[in-house]
């Protein structure tokens, strides 16, 4: 029986392709619920088959239960601690013990018994095996051919009986896909489902549009040439950014190829999709008026707290920077990361002239100047009253049109102005005081903790309540510290946390130990 175990191991093995341990851990359930048959009770047995022999042993178990904690339910399954802690002084809750029972032969009744067993644990094998193997290649392009459609979604037949499948919302719109057809797709996730594994595909994500340039492009696979983003309107309109490292390259007459061939590869491969190569810029204003290409670009303004531009064009390539369905503006936005905004000339001199009137207004206001100093100042690039207060006391006096006296005069308004917004501002705070921990916290300072406290934020505790979305609007406060505030407010929870853990751990050893102490009695 033992060589005919060893034979049974090295067939399926061999034929499925799956690691000889999986089999004899198959055959020793197997084996161990052939065992079981044999008795009327419920009982737990174990099989050991030796992995060199064959020779296997059986066993009766016991679960250990300790006497005050855990229920006793099963009365042939389980033992108490203080039964069997004499014979077995290293013996924990949770463990066995097992004494050696009679095994059952490996004829046909326990064959049978096995086939389910080895069948089910071979195929649970051959799906982790799949998802091991693709779970590295996630990122990958890979082609295989359609072998149905079910509602929309394509499955896809990869080779040695595996499948992918490509969901309709993952298909360019309208492509023609018959039974047969040899199709590509991008893998973006692997996931172990109960038919089996699942390879996901994609036909419409960025990514595979820069993988199909990849294969067609060899300076890019060379590294000559990088791809730094891709944008996709699937089935329609697509732009991708390029950047050459070698300068006697050029990256967009390379990705296009000789008479537009390499670039309309990729474009038969997306069902007709047009594509626009853009060249890359490491400034944001020069690439983002690359990006709106085939409209022109008169100028842009670019406004780095809200990472939005304004973008002008002549009102003759309005409709072309705006694009069909306002095609052209999306990719481009998505494609430089920007929030982006197109008007005409016209409304952008508009706009420009409000916020500088809005700004001239401010000053004259804020320092009671008339508006020929006010203008003077917008000139030589002074907006706000901070600038005017505390930049190099020398830059305000290289400014030909005002003297020293001026200049003095003019910084103390602004400082006065901020002083008395600032004192306005705490008195806005109420009467709410900031607890102490709070106040000296790491990262605190006395206006924010004072901020804080006229929302009823007065403590660690409250503060470690907040998210960070809900801290966005205070003053001079952005992601990442307010995260760093939270996160800082919440240690003290960790810390009890990590403490209660200690003392479980604690409590659970000096229990084992009285255990330990007390007398046995024979194993139930």
């Amino acid at each position: 029986m033992s060589k005919e175990i060893l034979l049974v191991v090295d067939a399926v093995s061999h034929e499925r392709g799956i690691e000889k341990e999986i089999i004899f851990q198959a055959l020793e359930s197997a084996l161990a619920s052939a065992t079981k048959k044999k008795y009327t009770k419920d009982i737990e047995v174990r099989v050991a088959i030796d992995r060199e022999t064959g020779e296997y042993e059986s066993f009766r178990c016991w679960q250990v239960l300790d006497d005050e904690v855990d229920p006793f339910e099963h009365y042939d399954k389980q033992v108490l601690l203080s039964r069997v802690i004499a014979d077995n002084p290293d013996i924990k809750p949770g463990e066995f013990i097992e004494e050696p029972i009679e095994s059952v032969e490996f004829g046909r009744i326990a064959a049978q018994a096995a086939k389910q067993v080895i069948v089910q644990k071979v195929r649970e094998a051959e799906r982790k095996k799949v998802v091991d193997e693709f779970q590295l290649r996630i990122g990958e392009m890979l082609s295989g051919t359609v072998k149905r459609i079910e509602r929309g979604n394509v499955i896809v037949d990869l080779g040695s009986n595996i499948d992918g499948i490509i969901k309709r919302e993952n298909m360019i719109p309208r492509e023609p896909v018959r039974n047969g057809d040899r199709l590509r797709g991008y893998l973006y996730d692997v996931s172990s489902q109960t038919r089996g594994p699942q390879l996901s595909f994609s036909r419409v994500s960025p990514e595979f549009l820069i993988e199909l340039f990849k294969i067609e492009v060899p300076e890019i696979g060379e590294e000559l040439i990088q791809i730094h983003s891709a944008a996709r309107d699937p089935g329609l309109r697509a732009k991708i950014a390029v950047e050459a490292h070698d300068e006697r390259i050029d990256p967009i007459g390379a990705c296009v190829g000789m008479r537009g061939s390499r670039v309309q590869v990729v474009s038969n491969e997306l069902a007709g999709e047009r594509v626009d190569i853009i060249l890359w810029d490491e400034n944001p204003a020069q690439f983002v008026i690359n990006a709106m290409s085939p409209a022109e670009v008169q100028s842009i303004v670019v406004d780095e707290e809200s990472n939005s531009m304004d973008v002008a064009v002549e009102e003759s390539q309005l409709s072309m920077a705006i694009g069909r369905n306002g095609q052209n503006i999306k990719l481009a936005s998505q494609l430089t990361g920007w929030t982006l905004n197109v008007m005409t000339t016209e409304d952008a001199e508009n706009k420009d002239e409000e916020e500088t009137q809005k700004v001239l207004n401010q000053l004259i206001e804020d320092l009671g100047i008339d508006e020929d100093l006010a203008i003077i100042l917008l000139n030589e690039g002074f907006t706000s009253l901070e600038e005017v207060a505390y930049v190099p006391l020398q830059e305000m006096l290289e400014i030909e049109e005002l003297d020293e006296d001026i200049v003095l005069a003019l910084r103390e308004r602004a400082k006065d102005v901020l002083l008395t917004r600032a004192i306005s501002d705490e008195e806005q705070l109420g009467d709410a005081e900031p607890e102490t921990d709070l106040l000296e916290m790491d990262g605190m300072d006395e206006q924010l903790a004072h901020q804080l406290a006229s929302r009823n934020i007065i403590s660690m505790e409250d503060l470690a309540e907040q998210s960070v979305d809900e801290l966005m609007d205070l003053d001079g406060m952005d992601k990442k510290r307010a995260a760093e505030l939270i996160m800082t407010a919440r240690a003290p929870w960790f810390a009890e946390i990590e403490s209660e853990s200690e003392s479980e751990s604690e409590a659970e050893t000096a229990g084992n130990e009285e255990t330990s102490d007390q007398p046995t009695e024979d194993k139930q």
